[in-house]
């Protein structure tokens, strides 16, 4: 007989995706990934749907690192350090969305979604430069808890002097 006493998985993962997206980073990711879908299909609807490449990749991108992150993957995996991974990916989101909306904003006369996917291009590019600067901040935070205090390294090079 099967136990109808538990909760299914699939609600034990809505869950936990409901939970993370409560957090700071998880709102972030959410945000970058429903913006990603939205400028996404305003480029497809628009007249030059070749900008859709830099939706595609940040909005796929973006879903991975929330379901890494969501289900701490990042705790299980190390051979990945997955904070400068996210901030590489979020600075390179950052630029490429800065960019090609700035193209597309100027351009786009007469194309309305492509003007709309700018616009919304620019909204993400600065979400992106949020993200950019939390991940840094976090960065910074943990090298500051990492680093060793001057006396305990003074006795360790004293202990390697001596062989």
């Amino acid at each position: 007989m099967a136990d109808t006493s538990g909760t299914s998985p699939a609600a034990n993962f809505l869950e936990t995706m409901k939970s993370y997206t409560k957090t700071q980073k998880g709102f972030i990711l959410a945000a970058e990934i429903v913006l990603g879908f939205v400028i996404m299909i305003c480029y497809l609807s628009s007249n030059y749907g070749g900008y859709s490449g830099v939706a595609i990749c940040e909005m796929v991108f973006a879903i991975i690192f929330f379901v890494v992150f969501m289900m701490e993957l990042d705790k299980r995996f190390h051979v990945v350090h997955w904070v400068w991974s996210d901030m590489f990916r979020a600075s390179v989101g950052c630029l490429l969305y800065l960019i090609t909306s700035l193209v597309c904003v100027i351009r786009g006369a007469g194309d309305g979604p492509l003007i709309a996917a700018g616009v919304f291009g620019l909204f993400a590019g600065i979400i992106y430069a949020y993200d950019t600067y939390t991940i840094y901040l976090q960065l910074r935070s943990g090298e500051q808890q990492t680093a060793v205090p001057s006396s305990r390294f003074s006795t360790l090079t004293r202990r390697r002097s001596a062989f």
